[in-house]
């Protein structure tokens, strides 16, 4: 059997591995909690491929909305998680990533584990049209302008009077921003949901 054989015992479901370097009659047996689930795939296609925000303007649109601890920060298509990371590790907020892309969130999760993060954010493989994002307190956006504006009425029926909206590089059509800001020659804007 080669040093790098895994076989699963479905009938104990137990893992057998072989380790390099062990004689042939050593194996370490570990309980596994359940049979592995195969890998997750999108239920569709992403709406927009993922390009990643640069730090700079992360750190713009955390602090045009000025995040703190109390807040619960939701990216919408998160992609590697960078933005609810760096509202967990540079302010202590609470971060909820939600993208489509299984690859993504894996590389979030791994990212979130990696900044020492992962117990205060935490990344679901949902469409962002049917996720549940009622706790957000600031929600942040890095969608293609037809999106933000399919985005809207959901925004506005979900969420609280006051939730903080950040927008990279895109705006909500005529809805007029209350700040524009223009980080390394790219846009932000940021919203806040009326009382009304």
């Amino acid at each position: 059997m080669s040093p790098r054989v895994l076989a699963l015992a479905a009938a104990t479901a137990a893992l057998l591995v072989v380790v390099p370097g062990l004689s042939p009659d050593s194996t370490v047996l570990a309980q596994s909690a359940a049979p592995a689930a195969p890998p997750s795939t999108p239920a569709r296609l992403p709406d927009v491929i993922y390009v990643p925000t640069p730090e700079a303007v992360v750190t713009a649109m955390l602090e045009v909305a000025r995040v703190t601890s109390n807040d619960i920060v939701y990216d919408l298509g998160c992609g590697d998680g960078r933005i609810v990371i760096a509202a967990a590790k540079k302010y202590g907020a609470r971060g909820v990533g939600i993208d489509i892309d299984p690859q993504r969130l894996a590389e979030a999760r791994a990212n979130a584990r990696s900044a020492g993060v992962a117990d205060r954010v935490e990344f679901r493989q949902e469409d962002l049209f049917e996720a549940d994002i009622g706790e957000a307190t600031v929600v942040t956006l890095y969608l293609l302008p037809s999106l933000n504006l399919k985005l809207l009425p959901k925004l506005q029926r979900d969420l609280r009077p006051g939730t903080r909206l950040v927008s990279h590089a895109f705006d909500m059509g005529d809805w007029t921003p209350e700040q524009h800001l223009e980080v390394d020659g790219r846009h932000v804007y940021f919203w806040r949901l009326s009382r009304d």
